[in-house]
């Protein structure tokens, strides 16, 4: 009998994205179908067992071990850099990390740039790459409203089609990153339970390099 993998998956349409490509793998758990307000499910004959997290939490359940996998955007990785394998891109979720600003924006030579974001490690690191003084300002909502009210420069955000951008009279003017959905293992997990990570990891490339 094959050891209970636990997998923490993010609440949303990615999470079921990617519960659906897992069950595909012949990993199913039937009272997913029918999930209430239950948040873990299991199914002891396939040996799996899902949990529904705060997508920005699931890199925390796998790093400390409370799940064996998690399903995760590469902006939590690049952001918390958590003690984790990365094991594969499932090409869902598509969008980038980038740096967008007013249309008549100039960076301010010889000033330290203001730069609002919810991101604050990958902005500095990105800033740190070009040499540039920066400010960092941190928000955790209506980031595109720092440049429009003067409290930044620019901000450093995910943009997926750029809509809301627009909609506010900013622009991107330079990509920082493209993102995508994660596969991850915990460590210690990987080393005992190779196996069966193996073969769900096998069977999700598969199915990646199919679409």
């Amino acid at each position: 009998m094959r050891p209970m993998i636990n997998v923490a998956l993010p609440k949303g349409r990615l999470g079921e994205k990617a519960y659906a490509m897992l069950k595909k793998s012949g990993f199913d758990c039937p009272t997913m179908e029918d999930p209430g307000r239950k948040l873990i499910f299991e199914n002891p004959e396939k040996g799996v067992r899902y949990f529904w997290v705060k997508p920005s939490d699931v890199a925390i359940y796998v790093e400390r071990g409370a799940a064996d996998l998690g399903i995760v955007g590469k902006d939590i990785l690049l952001e918390y850099r958590p003690d984790v394998y990365e094991l594969l891109d499932l090409g869902m979720g598509r969008c980038r990390m980038a740096v967008a600003g007013k249309k008549d924006f100039r960076d301010p030579v010889g000033q330290t740039l203001k730069v609002a974001t919810k991101f604050p490690n990958i902005a500095r690191s990105y800033y740190s790459g070009k040499c540039r003084d920066i400010d960092i300002i941190h928000l955790n909502g209506s980031i595109e409203l720092a440049p429009i009210l003067g409290l930044s420069h620019v901000i450093v955000d995910i943009v997926e089609t750029g809509t809301t951008l627009k909609e506010n009279d900013l622009m991107v003017y330079e990509e920082i990153v493209p993102i995508s959905a994660r596969l991850i293992a915990n460590v210690a997990s990987y080393q005992f339970k190779d196996d069966v990570i193996n073969e769900i990891c096998q069977s999700l490339k598969e199915q990646v390099e199919e679409l």
